[in-house]
């Protein structure tokens, strides 16, 4: 579990993945309301890591981006070398992380300032897409204590109301029971913290789903070989994050609501405006040892939101589809699905019913799937044109389609019979050549030649004639 990392710093992380990818330093003043998020849109699929130390109105803050936009920066974070390393490497966490504590607790917080009294208006929250309602984060790590000690982590939807209260969204999963476990109990609202600006590390481990009563903090350790440093307020006794450039600490109550939204989400669809549970800041812890603050901005919809959602459910559809096929060679939840609804699954099938096992499989591994299409290992997954040619020449409608009827899929489909419910429709596609005839379906193949043998000059033609004269004099 070697690591280039000894902290969970979001500026050792910089300075660390930057010697890799590059860094592109925005040096014109950005706002944080639209514009950061027209820049980020144009690099979204490069390898440069963003860094905007001119956010307009904010002059205590840096904005970065762009940390995990690819499958490279993720990889290089987490020191592996391909998908599927990536995929065990995350499964292991959530596996070891289950039965360890594996974080180390300190009884002083002496590198912060604790604020009693502070304005939440002065972060530099954004607005990213022109019909969105208030300025809000996106990167924000929520951290919940059970009382039995369980720490779930998550990562929300947070928008500013007042100068110490905030509005967050919470769907029904991991936080939302935890919440209404404090509610049920006749709590006045459930002790959180809040962690901004930290390393994406964190985030990774956070936006997984690993069984309820496994703690996304003590995945931590297993990704990166960083032990987390925690304080655990006295007040709240929910765990500070000591690296971190700001906790925010209160409770989410649960009496309170405001209307969230509307925002996009990551299919890039505005999500409806909803009541959400207020959140009331009462401390505010802030880095003594840093000048300015880091905020990371992650853009909604765009590369780095997807692959964050995505990544650990490919790591659990490639867990058990393996499990019922004898090899899988690649799996991806597609750009075009939003990374969220479509997915393209590469096997070695040893008998013709291999990729109806996988399609039922990848289902049951990520409920909020929609389509599936299972092709042979010789298909490129990221290439859509490929992906189609499968379809077209490898599918048929009669023997290769499963289409499955009335069952829970993904909220976020306003196609579905019922989005409250996520009720929807489910197909998945055969895109394999059939065992006993594969040369039919052989895609033809160009034979290639040696680099050295082609010598390609570009010509500019001054007049018709030209290109004749350079053809009957030429070598």
């Amino acid at each position: 579990m070697s690591s280039s990392f000894k902290s969970l710093d979001i500026r050792e992380c910089i300075e660390i993945i930057g010697r890799s990818f590059p860094v592109s330093v925005v040096k014109s003043e950005i706002s944080p309301r639209f514009e950061l998020a027209s820049i980020v849109s144009k690099y979204d699929k490069s390898s440069d890591i963003l860094l905007f130390p001119r956010l307009k109105d904010y002059d205590k803050y840096v904005g970065i981006s762009n940390i995990v936009n690819t499958r490279e920066k993720i990889r290089s974070i987490l020191n592996v070398s391909s998908d599927v390393e990536l995929y065990r490497k995350i499964l292991y966490a959530e596996t070891k992380a289950s039965d360890s504590i594996s974080f180390d607790t300190v009884s002083s917080p002496d590198r912060y300032k604790i604020l009693e009294d502070f304005d939440l208006r002065e972060l530099p929250f954004a607005l990213f897409y022109e019909l969105e309602s208030r300025p809000y984060i996106t990167s924000g790590v929520i951290a919940i204590k059970d009382r039995s000690g369980f720490i779930n982590l998550s990562i929300h939807r947070i928008s500013i109301i007042d100068r110490d209260k905030l509005v967050v969204r919470i769907v029904p999963r991991h936080l939302f029971a935890l919440w209404r476990r404090f509610c049920s109990e006749g709590s006045e609202g459930a002790p959180v913290a809040i962690y901004l600006g930290v390393s994406p590390i964190v985030h990774i481990a956070a936006a997984s789903s690993p069984p309820f009563g496994t703690s996304e903090l003590c995945m931590i350790y297993y990704l990166s070989g960083v032990r987390p440093r925690v304080y655990f307020d006295e007040k709240y006794d929910v765990p500070v994050l000591l690296d971190a450039d700001i906790v925010l600490v209160g409770e989410i109550s649960c009496r309170e609501r405001s209307v969230e939204g509307p925002y996009v989400d990551v299919l890039g669809l505005y999500d409806d405006a909803r009541f959400e549970p207020v959140l009331k800041v009462s401390r505010v812890y802030l880095r003594s040892d840093v000048n300015r603050y880091f905020m990371y901005y992650i853009v909604p919809a765009l590369s780095e939101h997807r692959l964050l959602m995505s990544i650990e459910k490919e790591a659990k559809i490639w867990s058990y589809v393996s499990n019922v096929v004898p090899e899988v060679t690649a799996v991806r939840l597609t750009p075009g699905g939003g990374s969220w609804l479509h997915a393209v699954i590469a096997i070695r099938k040893q008998t013709d019913g291999d990729p109806k096992n996988a399609i039922l499989a990848a289902f049951a591994a990520h409920p909020s799937l929609k389509h599936v299409v299972v092709v042979d290992s010789d298909i490129d997954v990221d290439d859509p044109e490929k992906v189609e040619w499968a379809i077209a020449t490898r599918f048929r409608g009669d023997k290769d389609l499963i289409v499955i009827k009335y069952v829970r899929g993904s909220t976020l489909d306003p196609s579905s019979i019922d989005q409250a419910t996520g009720l929807t429709v489910k197909i998945g596609i055969d895109a394999t050549a059939p065992i006993s005839s594969r040369a039919k379906f052989e895609h033809a193949r160009l034979v290639p030649i040696a680099s050295e043998k082609i010598n390609i000059r570009k010509i500019s033609l001054e007049r018709s004639s030209k290109l004749f004269e350079l053809l009957e004099g030429s070598e």
